[in-house]
């Protein structure tokens, strides 16, 4: 089995820093894309910011300049450094990871389990 587990969610005030961490683990040969959506309520799940395995990375027009996503190959985990946080940043966010469980087998989407996040003063 593959676990995505997120850590890292919390309150923050407006102007204030956050970081989410997702660590991948289980039965993994290779994890291709990585990413970060989030879902507001009463709102779709909308992508925040995902990276490649080659480190190209993109983002949500709303979150740039803001947000840096990362990853750590070596340990299979994906980091969201949020900073010049607004209001409407507030939602659940998810970990994402297309990960392909064994050598010639097909990719996957896995997701975690959220992790809450809220802007207010």
């Amino acid at each position: 089995q593959v676990q995505l587990v997120e850590s890292g969610g919390g309150l923050a005030q407006p102007g204030g820093s956050l970081r989410l961490s997702c660590a991948a683990s289980g039965s993994i040969f290779s994890i291709n894309r990585m990413g970060w959506y989030r879902q507001a309520p009463g709102k779709e799940r909308e992508l925040v910011a995902a990276v490649s395995s080659g480190g190209s990375t993109n983002y949500a027009d709303s979150v740039k300049g803001r947000f840096t996503i990362s990853r750590d190959n070596a340990k299979n985990t994906v980091y969201l450094q949020m900073n010049s946080l607004k209001p409407g940043d507030t939602a659940v966010y998810y970990c994402n990871a297309l990960i392909q469980k064994f050598r010639g087998s097909l990719n996957y989407d896995y997701w975690g389990q959220g992790t809450q996040v809220t802007v207010s003063s």
